[in-house]
């Protein structure tokens, strides 16, 4: 009879610890609903390195100038240099590695596409995700154009940004030699 009531007692008491975690997991409060797939698709706009998730436009350098001057000096000054409260967009290339350093999309951002999505979810300020596609791409190339990384003319897509190469490309990570070096000067070469 001891070992009939034990089982009797470990069951009462799995079946209370299940109805504990499992009651209130299914509690509903018709709070929200599920998200359709188109939904969650808009949310989605993450553009990685490689540029895969860009869309389908282009822009140049010339009518991102157009745009700038409407949609981006009041906040980031008429050159880009000289922005009082907002982030200075041009200049800065060769000064990471002095006591002043200016970082700006020329001379810190590593991917030119990381340039694209961040004004396509950021900016303008006051109207985020109010720009299109190729409005998109032509404030990228624009601000590539003036940071002397492309050229005037050059169409920027969802196929040409990912190739352009970023002067600041491998400076977030150190060169494989230097590791190894240091590594092998302590004695413990990979």
């Amino acid at each position: 009879m001891g070992t009939y009531t034990m089982r009797c007692g470990f069951n009462l008491f799995a079946m209370l610890l299940f109805a504990a975690v499992a009651l209130p997991q299914t509690t509903r409060y018709n709070m929200g609903r599920t998200p359709t797939s188109e939904e969650v698709q808009a949310w989605d706009i993450s553009v990685g390195p490689d540029g895969k998730e860009l869309p389908p436009g282009s822009g140049t350098a010339k009518d991102g100038a157009r745009l700038y001057a409407q949609q981006c000096a009041s906040c980031h000054g008429v050159t880009g240099e000289d922005a009082k409260g907002s982030p200075r967009l041009f200049g800065g290339q060769g000064t990471l590695n002095t006591p002043k350093p200016i970082k700006t999309v020329g001379s810190y951002w590593p991917y030119a596409t990381t340039i694209w999505d961040y004004i396509h979810r950021a900016m303008p300020r006051n109207k985020p995700g109010s720009l299109n596609a190729g409005q998109v791409y032509a404030l990228t190339a624009y601000l590539l154009y003036k940071n002397g990384i492309i050229q005037e003319n050059d169409v920027m897509d969802a196929k040409s940004l990912p190739k352009v190469q970023m002067p600041n490309r491998n400076g977030f990570l150190p060169a494989m030699q230097d590791i190894v070096s240091k590594h092998c000067r302590l004695g413990t070469c990979p």
